[in-house]
């Protein structure tokens, strides 16, 4: 699996910046990592990437499960860390949010992984340090491949 290595916050917020204009409407990116990993950090990257007004706004979903923000193309931010099973999920209405326009952000993904569509962008997100990460990149479907050969194309520069 490609992979891309971070030195510190600033790294994994340029890489967010870089992907957030690579999405399209309907867009699924499922974030798995530990506490800590950084993946509203990295949500939080991508909605800059995607235009949104004010970063600040984005923050973790724990307790509300769901935030909705305006950006270039709605972001719908899920959080499944306290859910017990994907049906919550479901009963949430997540397949109107994956069927939209929107980009839809999940953190905490491998506990809804049965719920999500067929193709998406899977990002592990593995701590390597203080604020060093190395991001695993999985694509699921054609489209999500040429998101992450454009995103390791770019990287690399």
């Amino acid at each position: 699996m490609p992979t891309i290595n971070v030195h510190n916050r600033e790294s994994s917020e340029a890489l967010g910046k870089l992907l957030g204009p690579m999405l399209f409407p309907g867009a699924v990116v499922a974030l798995v990592g530990s506490l800590g990993a950084g993946t509203t950090y990295l949500v939080r990257a991508i909605a800059v990437g995607l235009g949104i007004a004010d970063a600040d706004m984005v923050n973790s979903p724990t307790f509300v499960l769901i935030q909705e923000y305006a950006a270039r193309l709605p972001i719908h931010h899920f959080d499944a860390y306290r859910l017990t099973n994907p049906d919550e999920l479901l009963a949430l209405g997540v397949d109107e949010y994956l069927q939209s326009n929107g980009v839809n952000l999940v953190e905490w993904a491998d506990k809804v992984r049965s719920v999500l569509p067929e193709e998406y962008l899977e990002i592990r997100i593995k701590i390597t340090g203080d604020e060093s990460r190395e991001f695993e990149l999985i694509a699921h479907g054609t489209k999500y491949q040429t998101v992450v050969d454009s995103l390791l194309r770019i990287h690399a520069q």
